[in-house]
Formats: structure tokens, sequence, C-alpha cells
């Protein structure tokens, strides 16, 4: 890894380029970045904290996102996807992190090992409430393990993890045949073809430029079928 990206503290993406990357709407991103507040009819204001890591202190409209923070974005689109609101799951992610002990647990290995255990005994504990519900959708019993639902398994797969426990490379939702990741050793974390190594932008830039398909994929060493599902997918983000 690059001596000045931390992927802890090192700025690389805006609310905009993550909510983009991982496929969820702006304003349910810098929710989970900025957290939320709520004021419940005859109680006072409610805060939800943040559930991303931030840099603060960033110039506005800059980026303010290190790679531990796309990483959780990752594992609370999956939640998303698995149709469990934030408002449920809060309670439950407080449990992950008081039992874990560690901070940035959705970009952590332990989530992965002993996250849906832990999810199902707190269901098992707070009994038939809302969060309890919640945690039950997230978790499946398969030969008697508890793991986590087929949604959250196929956003999670593909995580590679680094000596210290913590996420260092993730899939990026999305495409159909193109295996595309963000990795902070390549490209300042920037979506980036796993086969190849080339930044996507790089390679639809020079597309776009007019060079053929053909030898947009020979120069970058790009399967054809993954260069033509990338640009599918910058089509259809660029229509909505």
């Amino acid at each position: 890894m690059s001596a000045t990206t931390d992927r802890f503290r090192t700025p690389l993406y805006t609310v905009a380029e993550a909510a983009r990357y991982l496929g969820v709407p702006e304003s349910t991103f810098h929710t989970w970045a900025r957290g939320r507040s709520r004021k419940p009819e005859g109680r006072s204001e409610v805060h939800g904290a943040s559930l991303v890591t931030v840099i603060k202190g960033q110039p506005r409209g800059s980026a303010s996102l290190p790679f531990v923070g796309l990483a959780e974005g990752l594992a609370l689109t999956a939640i998303r996807k698995s149709g469990v609101t934030m408002r449920r799951i809060r309670p439950a992610l407080e449990v992950l992190q008081k039992e874990l002990g560690m901070d940035h647990v959705l970009a952590s290995e332990s989530l992965y090992t002993d996250g849906s255990e832990i999810l199902y005994d707190y269901a098992e504990q707070v009994g038939d409430s809302d969060e309890a519900h919640a945690a039950r959708e997230l978790v499946v019993v398969r030969h008697g393990q508890h793991v986590f639902n087929d949604v959250m398994n196929h956003y999670l797969h593909g995580v590679e993890f680094a000596s210290d426990g913590y996420a260092q490379v993730i899939p990026l939702p999305g495409f159909g045949l193109a295996d595309v990741v963000a990795d902070p050793r390549r490209g300042f974390g920037q979506p980036t073809f796993e086969r190849g190594g080339a930044k996507v932008e790089d390679v639809i830039g020079l597309f776009l430029a007019g060079e053929r398909l053909t030898d947009v994929s020979e120069e970058y060493g790009v399967p054809m079928s993954e260069l033509e599902d990338a640009l599918r997918v910058a089509a259809a983000r660029h229509a909505a």
C-alpha cells in the first residue's frame, strides 16, 4: 500500500462518489455519513450517530471518506438490500460494536466470522421486538450454523482483509461480468478492474475518445466481456 494512502485516515471519496460506487441514493449515504436527527412527537430530539467513517474538517465538496468508510458502506448496502431499515438495525449494530470491542466493526473480518452469531443471540435476548425481527432477517441457520442471508453474503463475498483484520479490497456491486474492486493500493481506491488492474474511468475514457474496444481490451488486459459490462453500467448510471 502507498505510504501516503492510509485506509483509515486518507480521504479518498466524496459522499456522491461513494453512493455511486455502491449503488445507493446519495441522500441515503449522506445520512450514513452525517447521522440523522429526528424529533418524535412529545419527546426531545434524537440524533443517530454516523454509521460510516468520515474525515472531519474537509472543504465542502471535497473527498471526506477514507477507504474504511467505503467498506463500511458496503456492509450497510448489504443490510439495506436485505430490506432491513437502519432505524431497526441501529441497536443491533451497537451490540456488534460492544460485543466485538473494536472500531470500524462493519469493515472488520470479525463481522464476517462472528457477526451472524452475535446478531442471532441478540435477537433471542430481546425477544419479540422490531429490532429482534430486523436482526433475524439478516441471519439464517444452515447445517446448524448461523450465517448471513443470501443477500448479505452476495454483497460481502470477495472482501479481502489485511493482517490487521480490516478490509483492504472490496468488490463493488452493480456489475454483471466485470470484477471491479476498490483497493487503496491501486489508483487511490478508485474503481479498478481486478483483471488488468486498470482504473475503470481510464478504460472507459479511452473508449469514449475513439479507441476501438478490442484495442482497449488488449492495451489494458481487460476481457472484452468485462469492458462491455462496465460500459453498460456507466451508461445506466449516467442516464439515472
